[in-house]
Parts: C-alpha cells; sequence; structure tokens
C-alpha cells in the first residue's frame, strides 16, 4: 500500500489591477471685450462660477488687463458646460461676452 499523499491540483489567479485614467482637464476662459460691464462680468463670475464678489473681480480685472483670463479649470463636459451658460447669459443681455474651453497642458 502506497502511503503518500495526493494533493489535488491548485491553479494560481493573478490578480489583474485595471489602471483608471482621470479625465483630461479644461481650463475656461474669459475673453475679454470693450462692451460688456464689468458689474454684468463680476455677476455671471459669481452666478454659474460660484465665486465670491474679490474673486469674481480680480478675475474680471486680469481678463481687463491682459485680455484673457482663466476663470476655472473642469473636466470638458462641465467646462463647456459653463462657458456655453455663461456666454449665453450674456448674450441674453445684449452683451458680447465670451467664455471658451481649452485643454489644459
Amino acid at each position: 500500500m502506497n502511503d503518500s499523499v495526493t494533493k489535488p491540483a491548485t491553479k494560481t489567479r493573478s490578480k489583474v489591477k485595471t489602471q483608471v485614467q482621470r479625465p483630461r482637464l479644461y481650463k475656461v476662459i474669459l475673453v475679454n471685450d470693450d462692451y460688456t460691464p464689468r458689474e454684468f462680468v463680476v455677476m455671471i463670475l459669481k452666478a454659474e462660477f460660484r465665486m465670491t464678489e474679490d474673486e469674481a473681480y480680480k478675475v474680471m480685472i486680469t481678463a481687463h488687463r491682459r485680455g484673457v483670463c482663466v476663470v476655472a479649470v473642469f473636466t470638458r463636459d462641465v467646462a463647456e458646460t459653463k462657458a456655453t451658460r455663461a456666454t449665453d447669459a450674456g448674450r441674453a443681455k445684449g452683451h458680447p461676452l465670451l467664455f471658451t474651453t481649452e485643454p489644459e497642458e
């Protein structure tokens, strides 16, 4: 009689880690114009981007002095939605206010 014990064959499983990439981010940019009142721009920044009065004023002044200013950075869908809503709010009041988006580097 054979006293050796046989072990059942086992399969080893290797764990597979899936790497989830972060979504690409997009900048919302305020483009300066010479016609939209400063107070209106500040109001839009506060309403759409939830900025304080001081933050909105600083963004507006930066765009006024440099021609453009990055307002915020979001995922693509959020950035495009906010830029479109802010631009449309200006157009609804007859202002040429413009917000654009571009990929962050």
